[in-house]
């Protein structure tokens, strides 16, 4: 058989997962906090016709190799944790990253959050549950610095209002402040992950990261705290209250993909369809 058959078929296959991140990517164009991904493809193992040869002694000069290429695979599935766009809602619980850093969410809580479910997002768009605890869509809780006595302890805690507050705010560094009664009280403050390699998250859905070995961050530091900044600080951005991080998905850029990868698909398929008529050849040369 063919070999530029095997490699019309392992272009199909690359170019269908490359179709498969676009059409994730698009889907998720108005997700907020949403990283896009990005297929990468590698070229697959070359089959050597002739090796290199050095010269020789007889004044013969030196011969470069011959090799043929048996297809293309999958490399990377990336994530692009470039900054999404900024939109303005004015809603107090909704909080923007202007630059690096994740908000950190857990349940399961009742043990410590020693023994919680932890993750990361970008997402800011937050609630208050019953208790006022700040809560995401899927009910975690928010992790940020408690207090004792109305002032910042520098230990880690869910954030909660009281619901007898008048009004909150959530400033530029993440310090939560509420209004009872003519006194404006210290609720805690919002901190933020950093990580080195915030490409080696892995994606839990929901808009939740969850750490793995290759993220670059230590979980938890001395005392069993976890290691989270201060917002502005650390190398993490400031948050931003009443706005939200859109999704980092270009259209534009989505759409020339998806054509390329079309007309990629679409090249490989006549690659296969020449191979079967060359097959087809060789079968009718005895009649």
């Amino acid at each position: 058989m063919l070999r530029s058959m095997y490699s019309g078929i392992s272009g199909m296959k690359g170019f269908q997962t490359k179709l498969d991140a676009i059409g994730n990517n698009i889907a998720n164009v108005n997700t907020y906090g949403y990283k896009k991904g990005r297929t990468t493809f590698q070229d697959m193992m070359s089959q050597t016709v002739s090796g290199a040869q050095a010269p020789t002694t007889d004044f013969l000069g030196g011969r470069n190799p011959s090799q043929i290429g048996l297809g293309s695979k999958v490399g990377t599935i990336d994530t692009i944790h470039t900054q999404g766009n900024r939109q303005t809602t004015n809603r107090p619980l909704d909080l923007a990253i202007e630059g690096d850093g994740m908000f950190m969410v857990a349940k399961d809580v009742a043990d410590g959050l020693e023994n919680a479910t932890l993750s990361f997002t970008r997402a800011g768009n937050f609630y208050l549950d019953n208790d006022g605890y700040i809560v995401d869509t899927n009910g975690q809780f928010l992790i940020g610095e408690g207090v004792d006595n109305g002032a910042l302890n520098g230990d880690s805690a869910r954030l909660r209002i009281p619901p007898e507050a008048e009004s909150f705010s959530i400033q530029s560094d993440g310090t939560v402040t509420y209004v009872e009664g003519t006194e404006a009280i210290t609720a805690g403050r919002v901190r933020l992950a950093k990580f080195s390699n915030p490409d080696g998250l892995e994606k839990l859905g929901g808009n939740s990261f969850r750490l793995t070995n290759n993220s670059g961050l230590e979980l938890f530091g001395p005392n069993n705290q976890l290691n989270l900044e201060i917002p502005g600080q650390g190398g993490t951005g400031q948050t931003v209250a009443g706005a939200l991080e859109m999704s980092n998905v270009d259209l534009a850029e989505e759409f020339t993909e998806m054509i390329t990868a079309q007309r990629g698909f679409q090249a490989n398929t006549r690659i296969i369809t020449t191979s079967d008529e060359i097959l087809q050849e060789l079968v009718n040369l005895k009649r």
